[in-house]
């Protein structure tokens, strides 16, 4: 059952297809903001390195670029993301490195080994826990992106989950060591002048101005080509609609022969791109991000439960922990990070969501039928924009 979009198809085909839809529909907002996250955080970091140019110039370069790029058709090559892959790798070994020796020169072992980090009595507000919590929930946006590689996969039951449950697990140790050390090295986080780029200040700590500029440049890179490819995906996801008949084909079908791009669409992300850029700041966005993510994760949790336990025929092999509680476990702490999301983030997505009704509703004539199917393997088909 693994496919691109695949919480979508997940709740369509064990829920409902409706239910699938909405959660569909906010994955279609995360294409859209993905593009914005990236370009929101590449302008803070480029504003760090160069304080004299105006954020609104570097935010309509970096997305007047990744729209340029996109609409020449240049792909982001498999060689390309192993270079930036081995550069980043070693950039962030850098810091662990460093923040490491810095640690042991200024308190020994105790300033490496502390508790401090996961708690403090009377300064550890819970509520700020969970709206922290959704908002490093960021850390693993995209991880399902290996199931749309099941084709690829020479035993995809195996590899598949595998690879899914590796990606989690790696990113959650570095992730958490990165925090940790950094918490260390900075234990007082309300002295940072700029909270979204705190990293960059901690680097410059443990390892001077050389691992300030490589961080610096590793995270420029990192949003470029992400917000590159997730301006591409979005893209190639609207064309995939409006080929279906999802969205007016005379606009979102539109496909320019020559390079193969949909230029209209492109043009649009990169529109949407640049307003929400300016009107959005980098924790805005990102819970707006996970309002999305998290539907979808709590979809995908219901849709487990109906498969592995509530639909097992009569003397099946239905197991308690794995099929009911693990399930049912992960619905609830998706959900309780979802509540604690801002009030602004809730607010936007509730009304995109409630758009994706009326469109449903617009669509159908009706809810009586279902309504059409949102194409998620168009961002990653192979002759769509880009592959030139």
């Amino acid at each position: 059952m693994s496919s691109p979009g695949s919480a979508y198809s997940y709740v369509t085909r064990e829920i409902n297809p409706y239910v699938g839809f909405l959660v569909g529909w906010a994955m279609l907002l995360d294409y859209l903001i993905i593009p914005v996250i990236n370009v929101v955080y590449g302008t803070l970091t480029l504003s760090r390195m160069f304080p004299g140019v105006p954020q609104l110039a570097i935010t309509l370069a970096m997305a007047g670029f990744i729209t340029l790029l996109n609409l020449w058709g240049i792909k982001t090559t498999a060689r390309a993301n192993t270079i930036l892959l081995t550069l980043m790798v070693a950039v962030i070994s850098a810091f662990v490195v460093l923040a490491l020796v810095f640690l042991f020169r200024h308190d020994g072992l105790q300033g490496i080994f502390s508790f401090a980090p996961f708690y403090t009595p009377g300064d550890t507000p819970f509520p700020a826990i969970a709206t922290a919590t959704s908002l490093a929930a960021l850390t693993y946006i995209g991880f399902d992106g290996v199931t749309t590689l099941s084709e690829e996969a020479e035993n995809p039951r195996r590899d598949i989950l595998l690879a899914t449950v590796y990606v989690c697990l790696f990113t959650g140790i570095f992730s958490a060591l990165q925090v940790y050390l950094a918490q260390r090295a900075w234990p007082d986080f309300h002295t940072f002048s700029n909270p979204e780029t705190a990293f960059m200040d901690v680097s410059r700590k443990v390892g001077g101005k050389l691992l300030f500029q490589g961080m610096a440049l590793t995270l420029v890179l990192a949003s470029f080509g992400s917000g590159l490819s997730g301006q591409a995906g979005a893209a190639r996801l609207l064309f995939g609609m409006g080929r279906n008949g999802a969205l007016p084909e005379r606009f979102f079908g539109h496909l320019q022969r020559s390079r193969q791009v949909p230029v209209y669409n492109v043009l649009a992300i990169g529109i949407v791109t640049v307003l929400g850029s300016i009107y959005f700041n980098f924790e805005t966005a990102a819970e707006l991000l996970n309002f999305g993510a998290l539907l979808a994760f709590m979809g995908v949790n219901v849709a487990a439960v109906r498969h592995f336990y509530f639909a097992q025929p009569a003397g099946g092999n239905r197991r308690l922990v794995r099929d009911l509680a693990l399930p049912v476990t992960g619905f609830l702490f998706c959900l309780w990070i979802w509540l604690s999301l801002p009030s602004l983030a809730k607010t936007v997505g509730a009304v995109w969501l409630a758009l994706g009704i009326v469109y449903a509703f617009a669509m159908t004539g009706s809810l009586k039928r279902p309504p059409g199917e949102l194409d998620f393997s168009a961002a990653f088909s192979a002759d769509l924009p880009g592959d030139n």
